[in-house]
């Protein structure tokens, strides 16, 4: 069926009570839909929808999308996967599964249904990239068998099977590849980069920075990335992606920990220590394709998202 408007629309989340998964359901809420979060709360919380919980078109479910689900809606938004190394590494096999065998679940879904569907893809499909910024036919430099490839990997075959579903199946699917987001309902123990340095400024911890802190990210505002992703979605039919979701302002991780020290007013000092195993030195999304298809830019700039964000941490961690 056209996707023309979400009002009055039926609408799948998975990982509906994660970060990301949480901010599109409640925008979708204030659009008119109905919603359905779907998440097995792995790495997502039941904090994070309790707000919506009141709303009598907002419905959670707990379910693990590596097993089929019965569900009838209009459009799917795909956002089931642990994000975070610390979260991802834990169990790598599952990792894997959920990208993979979720994909596969949700586009089956999809298919019976003749819905839309979104899938919350990576910059991480580009690994430690050998251009700069990144573009979206940039094949990538991705560690087949590191510790990161569960994630990496994953990520990468699901959006192989998106494609195979929109060419052997005229299914009609949305790719996006996100880059560093950050913003409320991080969690504080993600091993995130700006939520590990908020909490560390925040408790008077050391803050830890991985090599000489000279490797550079592109962080946005979570509601930046929320509202491309719901533009993306109603696009026609032809604009598939994958397509680049981010901020292109770049900043060393140095400065973003100079950054949190300052608009916390924190005496935390910075400890150095060796860099993860396959790493990226770079990241930064080439905006061109978002900008033209989705007449979109990201708004918030790093100071503004930071100082909300450490509202957030400061409520949630009931520190004064």
């Amino acid at each position: 069926m056209p996707f023309e408007s979400y009002k009055n629309s039926r609408i799948l989340v998975t990982g509906g009570a994660g970060f990301i998964g949480s901010h599109i359901c409640e925008r979708l809420l204030d659009a008119g839909a109905e919603v359905v979060s779907a998440d097995n709360y792995f790495t997502g919380s039941r904090r994070n929808i309790a707000h919506l919980i009141a709303n009598p078109l907002f419905e959670p479910v707990r379910h693990d999308v590596t097993f089929p689900l019965y569900i009838e809606v209009d459009a799917i938004f795909n956002l089931a996967c642990p994000a975070s190394p610390i979260h991802y590494q834990r169990d790598p096999v599952q990792t894997t599964k959920t990208s993979v065998h979720g994909a596969i679940n949700m586009l089956g879904l999809a298919k019976r249904l003749k819905a839309r569907i979104f899938q919350a893809s990576t910059s991480e499909v580009y690994g430690d990239p050998l251009i700069h910024p990144q573009t979206e036919d940039y094949w990538g430099n991705v560690n087949p068998i590191g510790i990161r490839s569960c994630y990496d990997e994953g990520k990468r075959c699901a959006e192989t099977l998106f494609f195979d579903y929109w060419r052997q199946h005229g299914l009609p699917i949305k790719v996006a590849r996100i880059f560093n987001t950050y913003g409320p309902r991080m969690q504080p123990n993600d091993g995130r980069v700006v939520s590990s340095f908020i909490v560390q400024a925040l408790r008077g911890e050391p803050i830890t920075v991985f090599g000489d802190g000279g490797q550079t990210r592109s962080f946005c505002y979570v509601d930046d990335l929320v509202e491309a992703i719901l533009r993306l979605m109603v696009t026609n039919e032809d604009v598939t992606g994958p397509i680049n979701l981010g901020n292109n302002s770049e900043f060393t991780i140095r400065e973003l920990a100079e950054k949190v020290i300052e608009f916390t007013g924190s005496r935390s000092k910075l400890v150095f220590k060796p860099l993860p195993q396959d790493d990226p030195r770079q990241r930064q999304p080439d905006l061109t394709k978002a900008k033209a298809t989705l007449n979109w830019v990201p708004k918030v700039a790093l100071e503004d998202g930071l100082k909300e964000t450490i509202a957030y941490f400061k409520h949630s961690l009931e520190i004064a």
